[in-house]
């Protein structure tokens, strides 16, 4: 009975090891599993060079599934990530402007920003098309490309920036700074963010 019992279980060890190696050997083979952990390993490496890598890692979460992702489209997804933020601001913004109640001070801040983030929107759409359409261009020609992101993606950044300086002082102690402030500094930091991957990409490909 004993030594019944002694070959039950060695037998009922052995098919347990044995579940456990397939278990893992199917994990560790399947391609999307490991594809999409390595998108997840590039992002957070990348991130690491940014000012909120935190926040870059969480924008970007959705691009694990992109196949073989390349500085290039990370970019590209940090830009796409910044402008609906901003568009999202400009609109946000918009409607507050008609909210009635407003101090005349909050009201020529509010108008203002409007303006700014308008830029902004615009400078964002400027960058994410030129990204785009770089493709395989190289040398010379890419310099000029990526110079062109750079300079929109940091005009976008400082009008975002101008927007949230204009709600500093005692006149603006309510929601409307609040609420504004909020939204337009988080689209800052994305918009930052955006930039340094942009910068990382050109640094790897433009020439001296």
């Amino acid at each position: 009975m004993a030594k019944a019992v002694t070959i039950f279980s060695l037998l009922l060890l052995f098919l347990l090891l044995l579940h456990s190696h397939t278990a893992k050997s199917s994990t560790d083979t399947n391609p999307k599993s490991s594809a999409a952990a390595a998108a997840t390993d590039f992002i957070k490496a990348e991130c690491r060079a940014t000012r909120y890598p935190a926040l870059c890692v969480q924008c970007l979460s959705n691009y694990t599934t992109t196949p073989q992702l390349t500085h290039r489209q990370l970019a590209q997804a940090a830009l796409s990530v910044s402008l609906s933020r901003a568009r999202s601001s400009a609109s946000f913004i918009s409607r507050l402007a008609k909210m009635k109640g407003m101090k005349p001070a909050e009201h020529r801040a509010v108008r203002d920003c409007i303006e700014n983030m308008g830029d902004t929107v615009d400078q964002l759409s400027r960058s994410m098309k030129e990204l785009g359409s770089m493709g395989r261009v190289a040398g010379q020609d890419f310099n000029w490309h990526v110079s062109n992101v750079m300079t929109w993606t940091s005009a976008a950044l400082t009008n975002e920036n101008t927007c949230v300086d204009g709600f500093v002082g005692p006149a603006f102690d309510g929601s409307v700074k609040v609420a504004i402030r909020r939204r337009v500094l988080n689209c800052a930091q994305v918009t930052s963010n955006a930039l340094a991957l942009v910068n990382r990409f050109a640094t790897r490909h433009k020439l001296p």
